[in-house]
């Protein structure tokens, strides 16, 4: 699958720190230890619908960590998947009569554009689910030889039970994966399974949806082992971070990296777990069963500065839960037209300190709201907020461009 183009990144005077991320699994924070390049897996978008912020905060998040590593001297290896066939992309095609195909593309496409408008540094491999189709066949192979795997029916299911870390990613009581589950795509009250945990790894041909041939029969795969088949493959085992939104803690990385760790016992599916928070509008989290979603592509086409629309993102941590408004991103606006005057001085307040500051911070947990009040105090003083401005830095604007850019993706 295309991916998008990839913007410049500017060499920064000074090398970054070693960078540290929260792992979901241990509950603490962790310093990545990359043994060559840095290995990432970000799990993509489902596309029957535009990108919204949710997504965004997600994908800008995990963008930090991939500069943080390039600017700490690493090259990286990034993977994010598409989810090109999925139950609610062919119901929403359905619904508004669209061929599932058509709209997929279409929806991947405006994501591409999104993305490159937010300047999100694009994957190294951009693999969609109905590609990596030869993938999963080969790793349900793998695991129907260890004995993981049973019928219900014509579906092949994942039997949790046989891996023995079930659980560490989330750090999830039984009782609370059984109430989540079945509101993130699970089953648990399906007759036949051995255990309502189980998940779907392969499910039969039914009747008008799209199938493919396998060993097992016409169907299409379960979701989870599609993203574990594709982190396999082009990042193999103990990759550094596997990432993505809260709510794919579990069930979808807790069975993911389940799927991998029965495949293979003798190693970790990823050294560490990070996840972004979700973002809410008009009370409530942002999500598309619920309608209440502000799209990137419907702010950039009413001529919104996308670099605001990612200063809003970047004034969170990624960690936490927020709520958009409308007064976040005008005020972002202004923003980035005073850090633009403070810029075009040319001469400015030392930015060396400055350069140290951000790296330093986006090493800490990706802390973008740390890095960003650095940047005010110097266009404060560069502007002379309190009545005296300091220019005694004759190159001040040609280095904050590049770190502003290479370290927080804000083209200025």
């Amino acid at each position: 699958m295309r991916t998008w183009p990839s913007p410049e990144i500017p060499t920064l005077p000074i090398q970054g720190p070693a960078v540290a991320i929260h792992d979901t699994a241990t509950g603490s924070r962790v310093t990545t230890t990359p043994d060559g390049a840095a290995r990432l897996y970000v799990c993509g978008i489902t596309p029957y619908d535009a990108t919204h912020m949710g997504h965004a905060a997600t994908y800008v998040a995990f963008d930090l960590l991939n500069r943080a590593w390039r600017n700490a001297g690493h090259e990286v290896t990034y993977v994010q998947n598409v989810t090109d066939v999925d139950d609610p992309l062919l119901e929403r095609a359905t619904k508004v009569g669209i061929d599932w195909v058509e709209l997929a593309e279409r929806e991947t496409e405006l994501f591409r554009q999104d993305m490159a408008a937010l300047r999100v540094l694009p994957p190294t491999h951009y693999t969609g689910a109905v590609e990596s189709i030869p993938l999963v066949v080969e790793l349900i192979e793998r695991l129907q030889e260890t004995g993981a795997l049973y019928r219900v029916e014509d579906d092949l299911y994942f039997s949790v039970t046989a891996d023995p870390a079930f659980g560490e990613v989330s750090g999830l009581d039984r009782e609370a994966m059984v109430g989540i589950f079945p509101e993130r795509g699970g089953d648990p009250d399906r007759p036949g399974k051995k255990d309502p945990l189980d998940c779907l790894v392969w499910r039969a041909e039914r009747p008008g949806e799209p199938s493919w041939e396998s060993p097992f029969g016409r169907g299409r795969p379960g979701w989870h082992i599609e993203c574990t088949s594709m982190a396999m493959k082009f990042l193999g085992p103990a990759f550094d971070v596997q990432a993505g939104g809260s709510d794919l803690v579990f069930p979808h990385h807790e069975m993911s990296a389940g799927h991998a760790q029965v495949a293979d016992p003798d190693v970790a599916f990823a050294k560490a777990y990070a996840h972004a928070g979700m973002v809410a509008y008009d009370g409530e989290k942002m999500s598309k069963s619920r309608g209440n979603l502000v799209f990137v592509s419907a702010l950039r086409n009413s001529d919104v500065d996308p670099m605001a629309i990612r200063l809003v993102l970047l004034r969170h941590h990624y960690r936490s839960d927020w709520e958009w408004t409308d007064a976040l991103l005008w005020d972002a606006v202004d923003t980035v037209a005073q850090w633009r005057r403070a810029l075009a001085l040319g001469a400015g307040a030392p930015a060396a300190p400055v350069v140290e500051e951000v790296l330093a911070a986006l090493a800490d947990d990706l802390d973008a709201p740390r890095a960003l009040a650095a940047v005010d105090r110097w266009v404060a003083a560069t502007l002379g907020s309190d009545g005296l401005a300091d220019t005694s830095d004759s190159d001040a604007a040609v280095t904050m461009i590049a770190t502003l850019d290479a370290a927080l993706g804000l083209s200025l």
